[in-house]
């Protein structure tokens, strides 16, 4: 439990979605991605509180939220959010997220621009034809190797293979995602399998990655984000950049440094600061 923080649990769209709110001020919706839950905004929460009235969600398939067997495409999850604010009584917020939440945090802001004030992303972006090429391309061993893709469209498979084993995946992806995988801690790690290692949790994790061939044809029918939209990135800034090409109107970019992929644990309080002084 975060200090000062409440838990919450809302049915929307079809599902349940848990959250968690603290703080006063203008709502400010977070989510982090995979495979990780509200636990790995931990640090930067409290911090935020302080000016914002925070809402911390974990999407659909994520954390102590529902997985169903469907609805991953990432329009629908915006869709899940969006009625989640609703529910608690905000007309407009402002969204920020990062790798799957920045995914659906873009959709978020691109099927309700009314409902978006700000719009931030750390380490991801709306799927494109970048991650296409770089799903397609054969890594070589110094490289990321984003094996997860191509196994999630292979149907059963990822439950088969990592139901009950997804330490696993855990100390892997920190191991060789993270630039300093020495503070992603030990209660984290145990926390984020317990998280994934049911079979409807698998499966649930890839069905995000399942949808991704729906999520490009959508991606491409939006015109850009008007409102005021900020890319973060730690060692792939550049490819945050890439994905967001041609995507806003009102946008700039900014390096966290010393930080691999997982910005929220390895460096809490620079992404932090980004988020308040751009929401502020």
């Amino acid at each position: 439990m975060i200090e000062g923080f409440e838990h919450g649990y809302a049915e929307v769209n079809g599902t349940r979605l848990h959250y968690v709110t603290g703080g006063e001020g203008e709502p400010l919706v977070l989510m982090d991605g995979w495979p990780r839950t509200v636990h790995a905004l931990r640090e930067i929460l409290p911090r935020l509180a302080q000016r914002f009235r925070v809402i911390a969600v974990d999407y659909r398939g994520q954390g102590a939220s529902d997985k169903p067997a469907g609805g991953y495409d990432k329009r629908n999850m915006a869709k899940d959010v969006y009625e989640l604010i609703r529910g608690l009584g905000y007309e407009q917020v402002n969204i920020a997220g990062g790798d799957i939440g920045a995914m659906v945090a873009y959709s978020f802001a691109a099927n309700h621009p009314q409902a978006t004030k700000k719009l931030a992303i750390w380490e991801g972006g709306p799927f494109s034809q970048i991650f296409i090429d770089f799903i397609s391309s054969f890594p070589q061993p110094d490289q990321p190797n984003p094996w997860w893709y191509p196994l999630s469209q292979v149907d059963g498979l990822p439950v088969k293979l990592l139901a009950g084993r997804f330490r696993h995946i855990i100390d892997w992806s920190a191991e060789h995602l993270a630039l300093h995988p020495e503070r992603i801690s030990e209660e984290s790690r145990a926390l984020y399998t317990a998280a994934y290692d049911a079979p409807e949790a698998v499966a649930a994790a890839f069905g995000v990655y399942r949808t991704f061939h729906q999520d490009l044809a959508d991606n491409n029918s939006y015109p850009p984000l008007t409102m005021p939209v900020l890319g973060l990135g730690g060692q792939y800034v550049a490819v945050v950049q890439a994905m967001m090409e041609g995507k806003a109107d009102d946008i700039r970019f900014g390096t966290i440094a010393d930080s691999g992929h997982y910005i929220a644990e390895e460096q809490p309080a620079a992404l932090a600061a980004e988020l308040e002084k751009f929401f502020g």
